[in-house]
């Protein structure tokens, strides 16, 4: 396994301990130095506070805060014992100054890259899902369930990561359904694949609630490389060591990259609606994906949404037509489901009461289900378990 680069920041003046952090870092692989306006947030910021102990210490507090930089090396000549305690309190693990000699820096870079192994559990922990959403035809509302089934998996399982992905390469609408307005996309990543860690990931990803990351694409057509099937397989491998649910809209789109996103999939989504062209698209795009070998047939799950008990095509007669049952129903609700696509946001933001924002609920329990005593998972039965009930 490739050892992880840590990824550090200076901020100091001081050109005798900038000179001596320098030596240093030419024995030290695991490091690189990046500049103080690289868009990255580093693993770890050595911070002069001697210009002004007081408000540089309110700036250490306020950045700690913000959860996005692992550590902070404090750097002082003359640290009172009120600023020490305040730096203890806060999390600094290390205090050093311009007069520290090259073990003493050394010792507390030995210390941190310890501190950092410790926290990696990704060796005893299993690996996240991977969720894609693929649509039979364009606009059967793929990106409304990939959005709103993150949403609800984020909220079921407080703390937990999940990431959303947009495979719409040039046209993804995910970020006009979030009303948010993303710094980066697909595009960084292929162009900067050869940085790909955790830090350059979270980075490029954008919040959108506590424990849900968002990686839309590209929103015009502008030279971005599209992503190979072996950079989606990099990426896509590297998330699930990172995130416990990665929901992937695929759009209606099979090009290779795709291909690729459904073959790592843990569960595929094939959403129809209850329409002949749907419905006999979906049954060739499924015997496709297990004919070549993309996807176990056990693994792709008939999605049918915008449900309505009308329907002129019966629900037996399009499981027949499918060759396949239905693994969930989403019911049809144009008003609630357009009022939050124009606002920007979830169902659960517009409607939190609603039929169809109950559905998902339970929607993104399906794939979650605890285990009972006898190690068996719970499944509905019968007539309800078609309805989510």
């Amino acid at each position: 396994m490739a050892e992880q680069i840590r990824y550090i920041k200076l901020n100091s003046q001081n050109d005798e301990f900038l000179r001596k952090f320098n030596t240093v870092l030419k024995d030290f692989k695991e490091f690189k130095l990046i500049n103080a306006n690289d868009v990255l947030k580093p693993d770890l910021l050595v911070f002069d506070i001697d210009s002004n102990p007081e408000t540089m210490m309110d700036r250490v507090e306020t950045i700690l805060k913000t959860d996005k930089i692992g550590e902070i090396f404090i750097l002082s000549d003359d640290l009172d014992s009120k600023n020490l305690m305040r730096a203890m309190r806060a999390g600094i693990k290390e205090v050093i100054s311009s007069t520290s000699d090259v073990t003493e820096i050394q010792g507390a870079l030995k210390r941190f890259l310890e501190r950092r192994q410790e926290k990696i559990v990704y060796e005893d922990k299993k690996p996240g899902k991977i969720i894609s959403i693929l649509g039979s035809k364009g606009g059967v509302g793929t990106t409304t369930i990939a959005v709103n089934l993150a949403v609800a998996l984020s909220d079921l399982h407080k703390g937990d990561n999940i990431a959303l992905i947009d495979l719409n390469f040039a046209f993804g609408e995910i970020p006009l359904f979030l009303d948010i307005a993303p710094k980066f996309h697909w595009g960084e990543i292929t162009k900067n694949i050869n940085r790909l860690d955790d830090t350059f990931l979270l980075n490029v990803f954008s919040d959108y609630q506590k424990g849900l990351k968002v990686l839309p694409s590209p929103s015009y057509l502008n030279g971005h490389r599209s992503a190979s099937p072996e950079i989606m397989q990099r990426i896509l491998g590297h998330m699930t060591t990172m995130f416990q649910y990665v929901v992937v809209d695929c759009g209606q789109s099979q090009d290779d990259s795709i291909l690729k996103a459904i073959q790592m999939s843990e569960h595929v989504l094939m959403v129809s609606i209850l329409s002949l062209p749907c419905l006999s698209n979906t049954q060739k795009i499924i015997q496709s994906l297990t004919d070549l070998g993309y996807s176990e047939k056990e693994n792709i799950k008939f999605v049918v949404n915008r449900f309505t008990k009308k329907s002129e095509i019966p629900l037996k007669d399009a499981e027949t037509g499918v060759g396949q049952e239905v693994f969930w129903k989403i019911p049809n609700d144009y008003k609630t489901t357009m009022a939050a696509i124009n606002q920007g946001k979830p169902l659960k933001a517009i409607a939190p009461g609603s039929a169809i924002t109950r559905n998902f609920s339970r929607f993104a329990e399906k794939f979650v289900e605890k285990n009972d005593e006898s190690g068996k998972t719970k499944k509905k039965s019968g007539f309800f378990r078609w309805f989510g009930r």
